[in-house]
C-alpha cells in the first residue's frame, strides 16, 4: 500500500473513476439508501475551492501499479479555511480496522500543524464506525444535527400548494435558479449574515455573508458541479430579503438534492415565510429537475420550528450527523508512532 499526496486537477481519468468506486463502496456500507455517485465533475468537485481556501488530498493505493494507473483504496482531504482545517476520510470497507485511517489522519494532521492550524473539525455519520474512530483519538463532540429525507413521490402536492400560498400579505415569493440577480445580492447577504449570529454550528461549511463573497460562493458551486436553486421572500414595502431557502442539485448524485440554508430574518418571523418558501422550492425542483427523486436536509436538534416545518412538508428523520473538533498539536502527538 502506498500513501501519497494527490492533486485531483492532474489525476488521470482512471484514478477519478477508481475514487468514485471507493466512494460508492463506502456509501453502500454506511449509507445504503443513499444514491451512488456518478463519475461526473468529480475532479471539479474536489479541486474547486473558495478564494483563500485550500484543499489538500492524499490517497492510499495499490503500490504494485504505477501512479496514475493504480486502484485508490482510501482518500483523506483537509480543507484549510479560516482558523480550522476540515477533515474527510474515506476508506474502502474491506480495508477498515487495519490502521489505514489512522495513518491517513496522521498525514493530514501533520500538514495542518505545519500550516499553522490549531484545530481540526470533522463530520461523522451516526451509526457508522467513524464515531468510535474519532472519539478514540480524542475528538470532542461539539454539535449534532439530524438529517431528514423527503421522497418526492410521497409528497401531497395539493397540501403543498396550500402551504406555498400561505405567506402573509406584504410579502412576495421569488424563484431564482442559479442564484439571485445582482440587485439582490446585498440584501441576500444581509439575511445570511444575521443567521450567523443565531447559530452555534462549528462552521465547518461557513456561510457567505457579504455580497462579493456570496457571488464567489455561487460561482464556486457552479464550477464544482453543484447547481443552486434559490427561493426568496421579499418584504414588499422595503425590498428586504425577509427569508431565503437554498437547494443544490449535485451533478455527482442528481437523484438527491441537498438543502443548504433556510433563513427567516428575525423581524419577519411568524408570517408563514419558512413554510411558504420551502413548499415553493419543491414545486420548482419538480419542474426543473426531471431526474430528482429526493431532497435531504440537516437541522440542529434544538431547531424545533424548522423540524416541525420539515415534518409538515413530508421529510422523514434519517440519522444523526455529529461534528467533532480536535487540537492539532495533541492529535499529532497522539498519532506519532510509538
Amino acid at each position: 500500500m502506498r500513501v501519497r499526496e494527490w492533486d485531483p486537477r492532474s489525476a488521470s481519468a482512471a484514478e477519478i473513476h477508481s475514487l468514485v468506486e471507493t466512494v460508492n463502496a463506502v456509501l453502500a456500507t454506511d449509507l445504503p439508501d443513499d444514491p451512488p455517485w456518478r463519475d461526473v465533475q468529480v475532479r471539479d468537485y474536489l479541486a474547486e475551492t473558495m478564494p483563500g481556501e485550500r484543499r489538500i488530498c492524499w490517497v492510499a493505493e495499490d503500490d504494485r501499479l504505477p501512479e496514475g494507473e493504480s486502484t485508490i483504496y482510501a482518500l483523506v482531504s483537509i480543507l484549510l479555511l479560516g482558523d480550522i482545517g476540515v477533515l474527510e476520510i474515506l476508506v474502502k470497507p474491506q480495508l477498515r480496522r487495519r490502521g489505514l485511517g489512522s495513518e491517513l489522519l496522521a498525514v493530514a494532521a501533520r500538514r495542518a500543524y505545519l500550516e499553522g492550524f490549531s484545530s481540526i473539525g470533522v463530520e461523522a455519520i451516526g451509526g457508522t464506525p467513524a464515531i468510535g474512530f474519532y472519539e478514540s483519538l480524542g475528538f470532542e463532540r461539539e454539535y449534532v444535527e439530524t438529517r431528514s429525507v423527503l421522497s418526492l413521490d410521497t409528497v401531497d402536492w395539493a397540501a403543498l400548494g396550500t402551504m406555498a400560498g400561505s405567506i402573509s400579505t406584504g410579502y412576495r415569493v421569488e424563484y431564482h435558479p442559479g442564484g439571485p440577480p445582482a440587485g439582490l445580492l446585498e440584501p441576500y447577504a444581509r439575511a445570511k449574515a444575521e443567521a450567523q449570529t443565531d447559530d452555534d454550528d462549528l462552521d465547518l461549511t461557513p456561510r457567505s455573508s457579504d455580497p462579493e463573497r456570496l457571488r464567489e460562493s455561487l460561482d464556486t458551486l457552479h464550477r464544482r458541479g453543484l447547481k443552486p436553486y434559490i427561493v426568496l421572500a421579499i418584504h414588499e414595502s422595503t425590498g428586504a430579503v425577509a427569508g431565503l431557502t437554498e437547494v443544490v442539485v449535485p451533478a455527482q448524485h442528481p437523484e438527491r438534492a441537498d438543502q443548504y440554508d433556510t433563513i427567516v430574518v428575525r423581524e419577519h418571523r411568524g408570517y408563514g415565510i419558512d413554510r411558504a418558501i420551502k413548499a415553493r422550492m419543491l414545486f420548482e425542483l419538480r419542474a426543473a429537475e426531471s431526474g430528482l427523486r429526493q431532497v435531504q436536509t440537516w437541522n440542529a436538534q434544538h431547531n424545533e420550528s424548522m423540524l416541525k416545518v420539515n415534518a409538515e412538508l413530508g421529510y422523514q428523520s434519517d440519522r444523526d450527523w455529529f461534528e467533532y473538533i480536535a487540537d492539532v498539536a495533541q492529535l499529532v502527538q497522539r498519532l506519532e508512532p510509538q
